[in-house]
This record gives structure tokens, sequence and C-alpha cells, in this order.
């Protein structure tokens, strides 16, 4: 007997042999190469060294470092190897699936490769520093908005802020963040595809915190989840997660996970901005920590917590956490089990009378002060053990500091010379983000460094940050020529 397949079935076919037709069409418009840059007279600062390399020209080849040298010579036109075929990731004309992430589909053509003659941007430098694009280890997207924003403003007007304030990032010279806590996702992709202008991010998602701690911003007579309670705005929006029992700390964690989190951040105790938990307060259970280190074990990468106190420090550390954001109360048995354990502080050098205090309440204006006092001893104690050290701000509700991003780098100068100071903002920040491991969105090539094959994330600076680190910290007025990912975004020159 005869068959036929049924109509549907046969609709189904020809659309996607049609589909096909139109993917392999757009296909070889896809092959268009990057360009071609070269750096001549720079003085480089690499991102590890304590010298510069003086009269240096620094070649990039679409979005990589290829070369870095005295005197390469230039005809004007550089050859590419451009490889056409291939393996392809393309975006679906009509894709009306409602699980599909990124509507794309992947065909083979096939490859070879040609050569290429490019035109190559020379940019003289003038003797001007070259040096890697500058890292925050702790700098949250959402911190353009105030805290009325973040309770009462429509999302809309939310994402715009946090759009703008992506740019102001990049332009004040910061190609790189590691985000510990908010909800980026769709930011860091518009970014990586260039519909908007930002740094890399490293996302963690939503942190995860307690009823009645840290990032718990419901009202006091609003009962938890757990009792029948609903989600203060911040967490129905996904800019925080609020937790009770290991099973939630888990199912959060594995949340994060699957958004694509770099890493994961939890917290561990008190906080300056939360309005129920005083610092001294230890948060989650040893079983809702473990739950959420083993979710990132799992997935190949680690967890960051915040906490001030020494016993948090401690019990999170001997969770399996691994960062310790903040630590301001250190004591000599924590900074040896963070020694023992290769575990990582990142610590912000705040002081009494910061904008930021200013804005605060008569309550967490104290809090702030206590942090203050704890900085010195915690910093004398990492120089003591020489911990792993890196550079994150938390500007949080306070807009009006973003601009001084890198200027609180000169505050480490009692414990860091200039050098080391810079490799803090740079190679050692880069360090910190490898523990994501294969979690790392940005593994083509090197961070925080120039050097051959890492990123081309880097600023032309006027004058040698090595004699004077505050350049950095004038909202990036000193940077005349800004590049992320081979890709020029300021050029004053």
């Amino acid at each position: 007997m005869k068959r036929t397949l049924p109509l549907h079935i046969i609709r189904t076919l020809l659309s996607g042999i049609a589909l096909m037709a139109l993917l392999s069409v757009s296909a070889v418009a896809a092959d268009i190469p990057a360009e071609v840059t070269l750096f001549k007279n720079v003085n480089v600062f690499d991102g590890k060294s304590d010298k510069l390399l003086m009269g240096y020209d620094v070649l990039v080849v679409r979005n990589l470092i290829k070369k870095v040298a005295k005197d390469i010579p230039t005809s004007g036109t550089y050859e590419l190897d451009v490889t056409t075929g291939g393996l392809k990731r393309l975006d679906m004309p009509q894709m009306h699936d409602w699980h599909a992430a990124r509507n794309v589909v992947t065909i083979y053509e096939d490859q070879k490769t040609i050569k290429k003659e490019v035109t190559v941007k020379v940019i003289d430098g003038g003797g001007r520093t070259l040096m890697p694009g500058l890292i925050d280890a702790h700098w949250h997207m959402f911190n353009p908005l105030t805290m009325p924003d973040v309770m009462t403003a429509h999302l809309d007007y939310i994402h715009a802020k946090i759009a703008v304030e992506a740019e102001k990032t990049l332009l004040r010279g910061f190609t790189t963040i590691r985000e510990p806590g908010g909800n980026s996702f769709g930011l860091k992709r518009a970014i990586d595809e260039g519909i908007l202008v930002g740094p890399r991010i490293l996302p963690s998602g939503p942190p995860i915190a307690q009823t009645s701690g840290h990032f718990d911003f419901t009202q006091p007579w609003e009962p938890p989840k757990r009792l029948g309670g609903q989600p203060s705005r911040p967490e129905a929006y996904g800019m925080l997660r609020v937790i009770d029992g290991a099973d939630d700390a888990l199912a959060a964690a594995r949340f994060n996970l699957k958004q694509g989190a770099s890493q994961l951040k939890i917290a561990g105790g008190g906080g300056i901005a939360s309005n129920y938990d005083p610092l001294d307060v230890s948060e989650l259970t040893v079983e809702e920590i473990k739950a959420v280190v083993a979710a990132a074990e799992n997935w190949n990468t680690y967890v960051a917590v915040h906490i001030y106190t020494a016993r948090g420090i401690k019990r999170a550390l001997q969770a399996g956490v691994i960062s310790i954001e903040h630590g301001h109360f250190l004591d000599e048995e924590g900074a040896k089990l963070m020694k023992e354990k290769d575990a990582w502080l990142c610590i912000q050098p705040f002081q009494e009378g910061d904008p930021s205090q200013l804005t605060l309440s008569p309550e967490k204006s104290a809090k702030w002060s206590e942090t203050v006092k704890g900085f010195e001893h915690a910093m004398d104690l990492a120089v003591k053990y020489d911990l792993n050290l890196a550079y994150g701000t938390d500007f949080l509700f306070d807009p009006a500091s973003n601009g001084i991003q890198a200027s609180q780098l000169a505050r480490f100068d009692k414990w860091l010379n200039n050098a080391e100071m810079l490799q803090l903002i740079t190679s050692e920040n880069a360090r910190l983000l490898e523990l994501s491991g294969p979690r790392h969105p940005y593994r083509e090539g090197k961070l925080g460094v120039i050097a051959e094959g890492a990123y081309a994330d880097l600023l032309l600076v006027d004058g040698n940050p090595l004699d004077d680190v505050s350049i950095l910290g004038d909202g990036g007025k000193n940077f005349p020529l800004i590049m992320k990912d081979g890709k020029i975004y300021k050029n004053l020159l």
C-alpha cells in the first residue's frame, strides 16, 4: 500500500529546506575579517613587570595581541588568513520556539582558508603609556540605581540606566568586571553581541542570601516565602535570591549556573546596605553554604562570599568558599586559614566621609565606620601572610561615586608599591577570574596583560602610572584611547 506523509510533516520538511537555503546565503556574508591595529612609539606596562618597556610597538590582529616588540615594520597592509565555511551558528529567521534563548542553528559548509590583504590602522602613541584594560573584581552593574529606583522604578527605566552606565564603565577604562551579584546575564549578552557598549562581564547571578540577612529587602512585617510571603521587588526581577534551607540554596545555585553564571555569590554575614542584620551576625547555615559550594564544584567553578567577620570568614572557608568579599574584620587565625586554602581577599578601602557613606542612614553609616576601623588591620594580615589580593570597589546605590571607580587604588599605597597596585587592577584580578575555569566566558586569550596571544583590551595613558597611579582615577580623562577586544571605543588622538 502506498504511504504518504501527513500534510503537517510535509510542510515542516519544506519549511526546513527553505530555511537551510536562506541560511546558506547568509553564511557567506559572515566571513568579514576584523581590522589590524599597530601601536607605534609606546611605553608598555605589561601588567606584570615593575618597569615599562620603553619605545615598543604592539600589533593587534583581530581581537588578540599578535606581537610586542620594537620597530614592528608595516607596509600599510597586513595579510590575514581568512577561513570560510566549516561549522557555523546562524540566526534562524521566523523562529517562534518559546524556549529557544538563542534562535540559532548549526550548519556545515566546505571549509577553506584564503589570504586577504587588510589595511593596518597605525596609531602613533607619542611616547604615552600603553597598558592593559582595568579590571574591577567587585562591581555591580546595577550600581547606577538608587534605592528608590530599585524599589519603585519601571523595569525599562532600570534597564536603561544600567545600559548607560555600562558604557560609562568602559570609558573609565574598565574593560572587564566581575559582578558578584545581580542580574546581568542579558546585559552581558547584549554587550558581547555588540548591541550595547560596555565591559566584559563575569556574572554571578542573583546573590544567594537568607531571610533577615543581607539582600532581604522585604518589609519587617512581610513573612518569608517559606511562610507564604511574597518576594521583594528586587528579588522578583532577579536582582537577588532569598532562601531558607539547603534545598533552596541548591536550587538557587543551580538556577544561576543554568543562566550562565561564571561563579556564585552568597551572603554569609551582615552588611552595610541591608536593613535587618548587624555586621557581627553569621548568615546561612553551614549546610546551606555547602549546598552552594557543591553546585559550583559540580560545574567546575567557585563560590565567593559577602562577609566581614573573622568567624564568618573561617566558617565559609571551611565549607569550601574560596573568595572573601570584604573581610574587614579578618583575624590572625583566619589569615592563616586563607593562606592554607589559597583563598582570595577582595577588600574595599573604605574611608570616613566617602561619598557613599554620606548617603546612608545614621545606623548604616555607623556600620561603615566599623569597617573603616578594620581595613588597616586586615591589610596588615594580608601582607604578612602574602594572601591573594584582588581590587574591587563595590559601589552600591550611589551613582555619584561611580566616576571614582579607579581612584581608590591609591589607598593601598601603605602596603603596595605603584607597580603592585597596577598589577592588582590588571593581572592579579585576571588571575582571580581564572578560578571560573571552563565557566569563564572569555578564554580565547589572557586578560590583564599585554603579551602575545592576550586579548587586545588596551588603554593609552597620558603619563606614567608607575610614577602616579592616581592618573587612572580621573574618570578616564587621562585615557585618550580605549580598546576592548580589538575595537576602539574612544580615540581623542
